[in-house]
């Protein structure tokens, strides 16, 4: 998106994140905005596009953290979540398949009360006035690591979310 020539902000709890993002930005030479903390860290601010991308199955307060992020989408701005749901093929391909048969993710990575059924994550957006638009599934090939859209939502799913007002 900076390479398109948004202005960016990236956010993250780790300090190590923060510090490998910096560096590629650095290496492409794009002004990027990189602040170590939570979403709380924005909380005055606005932005027309919110991605919330392989985030939300990892948060302690789910309710919270998207009360957040649906306070820093301003009005008529979107959201986009990229997500597992939470049904038994879930655990068996992103938990079984990924962390523990093909080894794509170390142990522990995922927990799967944790992940999130896209009507729940429809609701917590709806909660802070945001309209889902679209919801696409994503789908992997574990042969090549070839990554589809499709409309199977059971796996991985990418919502996106407009704000009223």
């Amino acid at each position: 998106m900076a390479s398109l020539g948004a202005s960016v902000t990236g956010v993250d709890p780790a300090d190590r994140n923060i510090a490998i993002a910096t560096s590629h930005a650095k290496q492409s030479d794009l002004d990027i905005e990189y602040l170590e903390g939570s979403v709380e860290t924005l909380k005055d601010r606005e932005f027309d596009i919110v991605l919330n991308m392989e985030v939300v199955e990892h948060v302690d307060n789910l309710a919270f953290f998207m009360s957040c992020c649906n306070a820093l989408t301003r009005p008529g701005g979107l959201q986009f979540l990229a997500t597992i749901n939470r049904n038994l093929l879930s655990w068996l391909v992103a938990i079984f398949g990924a962390e523990h048969i093909l080894r794509w993710l170390p142990r522990g990575t995922h927990q799967w009360r944790k992940f999130v059924k896209p009507i729940e994550a429809a609701g917590l957006l709806s909660a802070g006035n945001m309209d889902v638009i679209a919801s696409r599934g994503v789908a992997v090939n574990p042969l090549n690591r070839a990554y589809t859209v499709t409309d199977f939502l059971g796996v991985n799913y990418m919502l996106a979310a407009r704000k009223r007002g």
